[in-house]
């Protein structure tokens, strides 16, 4: 669209008398733009009223708006903004201000505007330190005038009339721009290298720094005191250092590493750099020199460190060639004592007989070859056939003590201090074990297979001979495995009715060597025993006489079962037969029994007579002295039975009690007065009475008495017993019996002991033994008897 028909449609619409926005760019817009603070309109009060239907006066002209009907003039010349200039029409050369220009022209109504803010901005610029007449800025380092335009003279481009630049900018910018000045600075520059940078009269010779081949080895040493030396293909790698304020290139670690071990020279200063940077300079050259240097360097250092490494060589080498020195001397002593080993050894061969000094003289001259090298094993191929040929003729039975003292001299050579096992492997056996083991049991073995063990002597005496000489597991397996199975045979074959040699003439020889190995033989004997008694009497006094060797090798508790299953009953009935007659009385049953005391228990012994005899005894008593009696003779009487007892019987309180209640009937039948009563009969028996019960307490005073003075000497004298385990465990230390509690043991609650063999357990005072199926209780005399 032309601009002819864009102002004649506008004509058009202008003449119809329509009110039409107009958008093109205005003075008033360039203006508002380039000078924003220029005075704005000030809103009038009808203007605030009525808006845009105000009537508008001359100043509408500032920004026309809807309902303005003025034209605009378009026969007025079109003003041009360049660079904030507007070159007037042709008036003489004189300028009009109009708009923008106005506002932006150097001359001397520059910053008039302030006029119309009372002088504010001024204000703050000299608060804030600003002086007029100079540049702003905390140094008054801005410019002081706005910036000048350069008219160019031509239309040609910028530089092709010369220099543009203002006086203005010469001033504040004062660089030499001219193709001659920038001429002169070159020739100068490039004929700096034959003179003193610093333009001296006299010229100064150059300062070298030098470093020795010792300051550059201990340089390298530091080094390698904190970094390891870099292998060979890792010494000549290139490295980048860009740590710094500057890159800087090195040509291998140890060169990097370096430079933290060497202090960096000091920064150069500016005048120097610039002095520097003017003269000569070539740095491919200083570059190539540098290289050179620090591989020159590196050579010398490696070669420095090989010199090292071969001098370190030499010394280890030295010490392993005196290691080695003092070892092949020590081989050639070891070899010449195996050769002076092997001579001895070679005696062995050659027949001699001086076995003997032979193995003591390697034992002591020769000791660590004799245990490294086990040369006791040579006893096997060379005492063997001496000492089995020595024995080949040897009877045991008939001479116990043959080639007792070979075999002793053998011991105090071959035996060792280790310890051996019946089933230790034969290669792992010492020497001395394995001589006797092959060549001494093999003898024995065939001696024991043909022996009577009736005939006891012999062998019992040809064990206890060579015991000492035996170590503990061929002992063992000599009694364990050869003689006690014979001996079990020959028990197995034992019948005590048919057979006149008593068992225990054979067997109890046996007991210092077997010990308890032969319990396993008690219960078989004690059966045959029994069914031997089963037809016995008490009149048979053989019967104690076989078994009376075999109370203390039995235990307390089996002793006791077997006397009170085969021995009592018999007792019980022979007193069951006694006739107790006053005037002819029949004493032999009466002694049978007690002749039994030693065997039995005395518990057992007063319970027989308390349940046979003392209630007969006190019967016949009562019936004598209700019949007018001569109370004489009824002393002697029981002055008689009560001599028969002997004192351990006595001593019980049953028995005690008993007598006492003898006493007491007869006190009682002299008191009553009934009948004619004997003359002093009274005071016999009163007499009688007071003498007893003199000798009772006369005993029972001795008997506290002895007991004190074994507590005494027992050193516990001061520990009274306090209660009734306290006694038990008196009674249990005079008696030599071992009295403890079983851990984790009860019965009912109540804590179990042993005392010896014996299990017990204490209950109100009274003391419970095991039996074969329930707890029976006991007297303390009882238990010991029991334990003992």
């Amino acid at each position: 669209m032309s601009m002819s028909h864009l102002y004649g449609r506008q004509g058009e619409e202008e003449d119809e008398g329509v009110e039409v926005e107009k958008f093109e760019v205005t003075e008033w817009d360039l203006a508002n733009e380039f000078n924003p603070e220029r005075r704005r309109h000030r809103q009038t009060k009808e203007e605030a009223v009525y808006g845009i239907w105000a009537e508008r006066g001359d100043s509408d002209d500032e920004r026309p708006s809807f309902g303005g009907k003025r034209s605009k003039d378009y026969s007025a010349p079109v003003s041009f903004v360049s660079a904030g200039l507007r070159k007037s029409a042709i008036d003489g050369g004189q300028s009009q201000r109009t708009g923008f220009a106005a506002g932006i022209r150097a001359g001397g109504d520059l910053g008039t505007w302030e006029k119309h803010t009372k002088g504010i901005g001024q204000k703050l610029l000299q608060k804030m330190g600003y002086v007029p007449g100079k540049g702003l800025g905390k140094n008054a380092q801005g410019i002081l005038n706005p910036i000048e335009a350069k008219l160019r003279k031509g239309k040609g481009a910028v530089g092709a009339y010369g220099n543009e630049r203002t006086k203005q900018s010469l001033q504040d910018f004062p660089v030499v721009d001219s193709e001659e000045e920038e001429e002169k600075e070159f020739q100068r520059e490039l004929g700096q290298w034959r003179r003193d940078p610093a333009g001296g009269g006299g010229k100064k010779k150059p300062k070298y720094s030098y470093r020795t081949v010792e300051e550059l080895k201990a340089k390298g040493k530091l080094a390698g005191r904190t970094t390891q030396t870099p292998a060979g293909e890792l010494a000549q790698v290139k490295v980048i250092d860009m740590t710094g304020r500057e890159q800087k290139v090195y040509y291998s670690y140890s060169q990097m590493t370096n430079k933290l071990s060497v202090p960096e020279e000091a920064p150069l200063s500016v005048a120097t750099r610039e002095q520097k940077t003017s003269g000569f300079a070539l740095p491919e050259l200083e570059h190539n020199l540098q290289l050179l240097i620090d591989l020159t360097e590196q050579d010398i250092l490696q070669s420095s460190r090989r010199l090292q490494h071969e001098r370190d060589v030499v010394v280890t080498l030295s010490h392993e060639s005196s290691g080695l020195q003092t070892r092949l001397g020590t081989e050639r002593d070891a070899i010449q004592r195996l050769e002076a080993v092997l001579q001895l050894v070679d005696r062995f061969q050659s027949g001699e007989t001086e076995c003997a000094g032979v193995f003591e003289t390697l034992q002591s001259e020769f000791y660590e070859e004799y245990k490294t090298l086990g040369l006791g094993d040579l006893a096997a191929a060379v005492v063997h056939p001496l000492l089995r040929e020595k024995l080949r003729t040897w009877d045991p039975l008939k001479d116990s003590s043959y080639g007792l003292e070979e075999v002793g001299q053998w011991r105090a050579i071959l035996e060792s201090d280790q310890l051996h096992h019946a089933n230790a492997p034969e290669a792992h056996m010492d020497p001395y074990h394995r001589l006797l083991w092959e060549v001494w049991i093999p003898v024995l073995r065939v001696c024991v297979s043909g022996w009577q063990p009736r005939m006891v002597g012999p062998m019992v005496d040809c064990v206890e001979v060579w015991a000492p000489l035996l170590p503990l597991w061929i002992l063992n397996h000599l009694l364990e495995q050869l003689l006690f199975p014979r001996l079990q045979r020959e028990v197995d074959s034992w019948n005590p009715l048919t057979d006149t040699v008593p068992i225990h003439s054979w067997l109890h020889p046996w007991l210092p060597l077997l010990q308890s190995r032969l319990e396993p033989l008690y219960p078989p004997i004690r059966s045959k025993l029994a069914n031997a008694l089963q037809r016995w009497h008490p009149s048979d006094g053989s019967a104690r006489l076989i078994l009376q060797p075999w109370r203390d090798v039995f235990t307390p508790g089996a002793w006791e079962a077997f006397m009170v299953k085969n021995i009592i009953p018999k007792l019980a009935l022979c007193l069951g037969e006694l006739v107790i007659n006053p005037h002819q009385q029949q004493m032999e049953p009466f002694n049978w029994v007690l002749d039994w005391e030693g065997m039995l228990s005395p518990s057992s012994l007063v319970s027989l007579l308390d349940k046979h005899f003392f209630s007969k005894w006190l019967q016949v008593l009562c019936s004598w002295l209700s019949n007018s009696p001569n109370y004489e003779e009824i002393t002697k009487w029981y002055l008689g039975w009560k001599s028969i007892f002997s004192d351990a019987v006595l001593a019980q309180p049953l028995v005690k009690d008993k007598f006492n209640e003898a006493l007491d009937i007869m006190n009682r039948a002299v008191s009553s007065g009934g009948g004619y009563m004997q003359p002093g009969a009274r005071e016999n028996i009163a007499y009688l009475t007071h003498t007893e019960r003199r000798k009772d307490f006369q005993y029972e005073a001795l008997q506290e008495r002895r007991d004190a003075e074994s507590v005494a000497q027992r050193g516990i004298g001061a520990s009274l017993p306090t209660n009734f385990k306290d006694l038990i465990q008196t009674k249990a230390e005079e008696n030599n019996i071992v009295f403890m509690p079983l851990v984790a043991k009860r019965h009912e609650g109540k804590q179990l002991y042993t005392f010896g063999r014996i299990v017990i357990y204490i209950d109100r005072g009274v003391v419970f033994v095991q039996g074969e199926k329930t707890w029976v209780p006991t007297s303390l005399q009882s238990l010991i008897d029991m334990a003992k």
